[in-house]
């Protein structure tokens, strides 16, 4: 059990460049702590100390403002980084080496009963406001853009954008897990650029077309 905390707190300093000393990090992250509190609270849900292991849950909700639901499984080297208004679901099963960011929610699409929440394979990125809906699978190394909403299977080494997601596959190239979301393809406004192009050529197209019947009626004229 310390060896973990002790990866946790590691993991803290691997990936955000504001950490500076050890007690800064266990007195002050609140990402830390949710993490912590989920371990003890799924020890508890495991044996099946249903209300103990959730009134764990809760109060570690209301100190970090982050809700992970007991019975989800979480990996080694997670790491939520400021984390108001993550929301991880009870069937959610979370791979090693994954990051998520504030208002990313790993939930459900309805009723459902049995496996209703995402499973997160290893060395994925979940960036800020995200939200991964429904049993679906996130493939190894890939990353979720800024504010996307996935509801399908996304295939390891992708990148995901978009409302609804959009898959841009990266096939045979491991994406480099990082903080710099700038870097993520747009696919939309790829679309509307190139919508931009074509409205600018048909323009184009019809002044001159204008011009040919005004020179026309010119020559008609005289």
């Amino acid at each position: 059990m310390l060896k973990v905390l002790k990866e946790d707190i590691d993991v803290v300093f691997d990936q955000d460049p504001a950490a500076r000393s050890y007690l800064e990090v266990i007195l002050t992250y609140s990402g830390l702590h949710a993490i912590w509190s989920h371990r003890v609270a799924h020890a508890f849900y495991k044996k099946k100390l249903y209300f103990i292991a959730r009134s764990i849950s809760q109060i570690s909700r209301f100190f970090t403002g982050i809700e992970i639901h007991p019975g989800a499984k979480i990996g080694r080297h997670f790491f939520i980084d400021h984390g108001m208004g993550v929301v991880i679901g009870e069937t959610c099963e979370i791979g090693d080496n994954v990051s998520v960011f504030q208002g990313v929610t790993l939930g459900g699409t309805g009723k459902e009963k049995g496996k209703r929440h995402p499973t997160i394979k290893d060395n994925v990125l979940i960036a800020t406001g995200a939200k991964v809906l429904g049993s679906i699978t996130i493939g190894e190394n890939s990353k979720i853009g800024a504010g996307s909403v996935v509801l399908k299977e996304v295939p390891p080494n992708s990148t995901v954008v978009g409302i609804p997601g959009r898959v841009v596959i990266q096939d045979g190239i491991k994406i480099k897990k990082d903080l710099n979301h700038t870097d993520l393809p747009d696919p939309v406004a790829d679309r509307l650029r190139e919508m931009q192009s074509e409205l600018t050529a048909l323009k184009i197209e019809v002044e001159k077309l204008r011009s040919e019947r005004s020179t026309s009626y010119g020559h008609k004229t005289i």
